[in-house]
C-alpha cells in the first residue's frame, strides 16, 4: 500500500495534464483496496512502529488520534510525506507537533496544496520544507492564498522560509484582518515593503500581532529617541517589543553602567537600539574593559556604540593586545577605523 501510494503521489507531482488532482481521483480509485477497521489496530504502536515517535511522543500524540481504527489514512499520508521526500526524522517531528496531520485528506486536501504550491513556482524539496516549517498550517488549503502574498512581500521562498524558522505565527494569521492592516500600517510609518521583509525575516511577530499593540511598539519606539523614517527605525521597533517597562530598566542600567548621562544615553540608543537587548552580564564585562580597564572616557564609548557590538574575547582584547605590542599604549580604534576594519 505504502508503495502504491508513493507511485501515485510521483506521478501526481510530475503530472503535465491539465488536472493533477483528478489524475491522482482516478487513480487511488482503481487501485486502493477498501480496508475495513481494524479491531487490532493501536494508535500508540503505530506511532512508535511506524512514525518513529518515542514511547512519549506517542503517548501524548495518540490521545489526540484515539478516533482512528485503521491505518489506511496514516498510511497514505506517510507515503504522501516519503514522496515529497521528508526524512524519517521530519515526519516523525511532524507528527509528534501536529499529530492530525496523520488525518489529512491526502486527495481532498494535501494534493491540491501541492498543485497550487507547485503553481507559485514553489520546488518540490521547497515544498518538503513547508511542511516541516508550517505543521499544521499545511493541513489547510488557504496556505495556498497566503503563500502567494507572503512571496511577494518577502521576494523569495528563502527569505520567507527564514522568517518561519522564527515561529509558523504567519501561516496561521488571518491575512485579510491581522496581516495586511499591519503592513499597511508599517507602511504609513516610512517602511517601504523590502524594510517590512528585512523586519519580519527576523520578527516575524510584527506583522501577526495585534494593530493596536504595534501602534503601541511604534510609540515606545519613537519614545526612545528613533523617529520614524530613520535608518535605526527598524532596530528601534524590534526592540519595542520588550515594553516600555523594561527598556526604562535597561536604559537605567545603562546610564549607571558606563556613568552616561541622559543626553549620552540617548545618543547611544539612537546610534544603536539592539544596545538594549545585550544582557547585564555582558555590558557588565564591556563596561569594565572600556571604561575601568582601558580608560576610556563614557562620553567617547556613547558616540561609538560599535564597541559594544564587539566581541570582547575574540575582538577587542586581542586588537588591545597588538595595539599595546606595538605602540607601547593603549588606543582603542575611533568609529570610522572600526567600521572599516569589519
Amino acid at each position: 500500500m505504502l508503495r502504491l501510494q508513493r507511485c501515485v503521489l510521483t506521478q501526481l507531482l510530475s503530472s503535465r495534464s491539465a488536472s493533477p488532482v483528478s489524475h491522482l481521483r482516478r487513480l487511488i480509485s482503481a487501485a486502493a483496496p477498501v480496508v475495513s477497521p481494524n479491531p487490532s489496530f493501536a494508535v500508540e504502536n503505530y506511532l512508535v512502529d511506524t512514525c518513529g515517535l518515542t514511547g512519549a511522543q506517542a503517548l501524548k500524540a495518540s490521545a489526540k488520534l484515539n478516533h482512528l481504527r485503521s491505518p489506511s489514512n496514516p498510511d497514505a499520508v506517510l507515503a504522501f510525506l516519503a514522496g515529497l521526500g521528508l526524512s524519517s526524522a521530519h515526519v516523525a517531528a511532524l507528527v509528534a507537533k501536529d499529530p492530525k496531520f496523520l488525518c489529512a485528506g491526502v486527495e481532498r486536501t494535501l494534493a491540491p496544496v501541492v498543485v497550487g504550491l507547485t503553481g507559485l513556482g514553489l520546488s518540490r524539496p521547497e515544498i518538503a520544507r513547508l511542511v516541516s516549517l508550517g505543521g499544521a498550517q499545511f493541513r489547510c488549503r488557504s496556505i495556498v492564498s497566503s503563500l502567494q502574498y507572503y512571496l511577494h512581500l518577502f521576494g523569495s521562498a528563502e527569505k520567507l522560509f527564514r522568517a518561519l524558522k522564527y515561529g509558523s505565527c504567519l501561516l496561521s494569521s488571518d491575512l485579510e484582518l491581522v496581516i495586511k492592516p499591519n503592513v499597511a500600517f508599517l507602511e504609513e510609518c516610512g517602511l517601504d515593503p523590502c524594510d517590512i521583509a528585512k523586519l519580519c525575516t527576523c520578527a516575524p511577530w510584527l506583522l501577526s500581532t495585534n494593530l493596536e499593540r504595534l501602534q503601541a511598539m511604534v510609540a515606545c519606539a519613537e519614545g526612545i529617541g528613533v523617529p520614524r523614517g530613520s535608518g535605526m527605525f527598524r532596530q528601534a521597533l524590534q526592540v519595542a517589543f520588550y515594553g516600555e517597562e523594561k527598556i526604562t530598566a535597561k536604559v537605567d542600567h545603562l546610564k549607571n553602567m558606563f556613568r552616561w548621562s541622559d543626553a549620552e544615553v540617548r545618543i547611544a540608543v539612537c546610534k544603536a537600539p539592539m544596545v538594549l537587548t545585550l544582557s547585564k552580564d555582558l555590558l557588565q564585562r564591556k563596561s569594565g574593559f572600556l571604561v575601568s580597564e582601558v580608560g576610556l572616557e563614557p562620553a567617547y564609548v556613547a558616540h561609538r556604540l560599535t564597541l559594544l557590538t564587539y566581541s570582547l574575547e575574540g575582538r577587542l582584547r586581542p586588537r588591545r593586545a597588538a595595539r599595546e605590542g606595538i605602540h607601547g599604549e593603549v588606543h582603542m580604534p575611533s568609529q570610522e577605523s572600526c567600521t572599516a576594519a569589519r
